[in-house]
């Protein structure tokens, strides 16, 4: 398992792929084959956020955005783990510092299956109030 952080920011394989997996660690134990089939054609990375800094696993993937032209990042995490969640935010804050348009790819494990969820909602999920008011609005409806 090649570990994101001890990853050269301008390394060989970005460049050659231009195509970046970044996965929380624990998804490589619990099940592999997911991680297996989501790294084909990308250079597979995996972070713990238990034990790195959001801010350092922000500004490294800034520093790789800065030195490479990335054509994509796919973000592949468990659901609803504290932690996971911050890759997810992550990716986005270092792309919106690095002034880049690239499409990313934000992918959750849950319950047996891989679920592609909006960049939109990663997002917001920074945000709850935004949040709360979603939900009061969405039971008032029904």
């Amino acid at each position: 398992m090649n570990r994101f952080m001890s990853y050269n920011v301008a390394g060989r394989e970005f460049r050659r792929k231009k195509r970046l997996l970044i996965y929380g660690s624990c998804l490589a134990v619990e099940h592999p084959e997911i991680v297996e089939e989501y790294s084909q054609n990308r250079v597979a990375l995996a972070v713990c956020m238990e034990e790195t800094h959001v801010n350092m696993f922000i500004t490294k993937l800034a520093g790789v955005l800065a030195r490479v032209n990335l054509e994509e990042i796919t973000v592949l995490s468990v659901d609803g783990s504290l932690h996971c969640v911050q890759l997810h935010t992550g990716v986005e804050e270092a792309i919106k510092i690095s002034g880049k348009k690239l499409p990313v790819k934000h992918l959750v494990y849950e319950k047996e299956r891989v679920i592609e969820v909006n960049p939109r909602v990663v997002k917001i999920s920074r945000y709850l109030s935004k949040i709360n008011n979603l939900l009061r609005k969405n039971m008032n409806e029904h």
